[in-house]
C-alpha cells in the first residue's frame, strides 16, 4: 500500500511539478494544484473531473471519496493512501496531473 513519502515521490516525479504549502496542507502543482497531502499525511486529495471521480469512488470505494464540499462537486477527491496501492496512486496522480498542465500554445496561422 502507498504512503504519503510514495506521493511526494510520485507527484514531484511528473514533469514541472513543485511542492509547496496550501494552507495546512502540502500542494503538488505544476500550472494549477493537482493534489494536496494533508498534514496528518494518511489522505490526500486529488483533482479529477466528475466523471473520474466517480469512476474511481464506484470502483474502489475504500480508498476513493469525494470531498464533501462544492470542492467535491467540481471532482476533488480524497483518496486514503493506505487503501491504494502505489501502482494505482501513480495513475491516479498521473490522471490529476493532466488537469494541472497548461495547454500548449496553439498555432498562428499567417495569411498571404
Amino acid at each position: 500500500m502507498a504512503d504519503a513519502a510514495d506521493l511526494r515521490r510520485l507527484a514531484l516525479a511528473l514533469p514541472g511539478t513543485t511542492e509547496a504549502p496550501h494552507f495546512d496542507r502540502v500542494a503538488f502543482k505544476v500550472k494549477r494544484i493537482f493534489a494536496t497531502l494533508a498534514t496528518d499525511a494518511t489522505t490526500a486529495n486529488l483533482k479529477f473531473t466528475p466523471d473520474e471521480q466517480l469512476l474511481k469512488c464506484t470502483t474502489a470505494p475504500d480508498a476513493f471519496a469525494p470531498i464533501a464540499n462544492a470542492w467535491g462537486r467540481q471532482g476533488w477527491t480524497t483518496v486514503t493512501l493506505a487503501q491504494i496501492s502505489k501502482p494505482d496512486l501513480q495513475a491516479a496522480l498521473e490522471t490529476a496531473w493532466r488537469h494541472a498542465v497548461p495547454a500548449p500554445p496553439k498555432k498562428l496561422r499567417l495569411s498571404g
